[in-house]
């Protein structure tokens, strides 16, 4: 039953959800591993700050499932593991899933299973991989009612952005947010839109999917908050943030200043007041 699992990611006051993505080790790029060096530590500081979930691999889940409290973020499962996202791109790209993903997670007492849906710039292969993979998780995420988040990702052609350049368009992330729902998806992850304003029609052709917006690169914590509360008004379901929290000074502090935007309406001159 998705129910269940779903109630444990959405807060039950606001019905929305905030995520904190730690699973960027999972891509074998060193300069995404600013803030979680020590992953533990950087689990045990973001659960005692209580975001919604924490968005892990299977590797590395049994650090948060192993901590002895009744309450903490439910578990994120990254379920495929890319080399794309590096500032020059090998000759080969590829995005694989993990064996057997929904029975691991399973057994790791997830609430969600994440698969990314990629559209690069001449790399059809890669798409056909990911949609493969979709299709694959699909019937499995039913039969165990594990909800499959589906995480459509638009890049910028490498040459030009390089290494993480997603493609704020609307006219190209709408596209690929509705792949994902017609594919699906229980949960869409997307990226902003470049104009925020534009970010009700991202959530519109989801079709009542809820759309958790990812932060992307290190931002301002003034723009973050002012970013968050601006896609919240547009429709979004709740965030899904990590160098935004993992690299700042203080992870603990910006959580709780985003969970009172995401949560209790607050607004961003007041959640700024929160980091004191």
């Amino acid at each position: 039953m998705k129910a269940g699992r779903l109630n444990r990611l959405f807060n039950p006051g606001s019905g929305r959800c905030l995520d904190v993505a730690l699973d960027h080790g999972f891509f074998n790029e060193g300069s995404f591993l600013a803030g979680i060096e020590s992953l533990p530590r950087a689990i045990a500081t973001l659960v005692a700050a209580a975001p919604d979930a924490i968005q892990l691999t299977v590797g590395q889940a049994p650090h948060l499932q192993g901590i002895r409290a009744r309450a903490k973020p439910a578990l994120v499962l990254r379920t495929d593991v890319a080399n794309v996202y590096g500032t020059r791109l090998p000759r080969a790209l590829f995005s694989r899933m993990i064996d057997d993903p929904v029975a691991q997670a399973v057994r790791l007492d997830a609430a969600c299973v994440v698969v990314n849906l990629f559209c690069i710039p001449d790399q059809p292969e890669l798409a056909d991989q990911c949609i493969r993979n979709i299709l694959r998780l699909k019937p499995a995420c039913d039969h165990y009612g594990m909800p499959l988040m589906v995480e459509p990702l638009v890049f910028q052609p490498n040459a030009r952005a390089g290494g993480y350049g997603v493609d704020g368009d609307p006219a190209r992330i709408i596209p690929l947010v509705r792949q994902a729902a017609e594919l699906g998806a229980d949960i869409i992850k997307a990226d902003p839109t470049d104009d925020v304003s534009m970010y009700h029609k991202v959530v519109e052709t989801a079709g009542g999917i809820p759309v958790l917006v990812r932060g992307g690169g290190r931002a301002p914590e003034a723009e973050i908050l002012a970013r968050t509360a601006a896609l919240l008004q547009q429709g979004a379901a709740g965030i899904v943030y990590g160098r935004n929290i993992i690299q700042h000074p203080q992870p603990a502090r910006i959580t709780r200043a985003l969970m009172a935007v995401v949560h209790e309406g607050a607004t961003p001159s007041a959640a700024l007041a929160l980091l004191g």
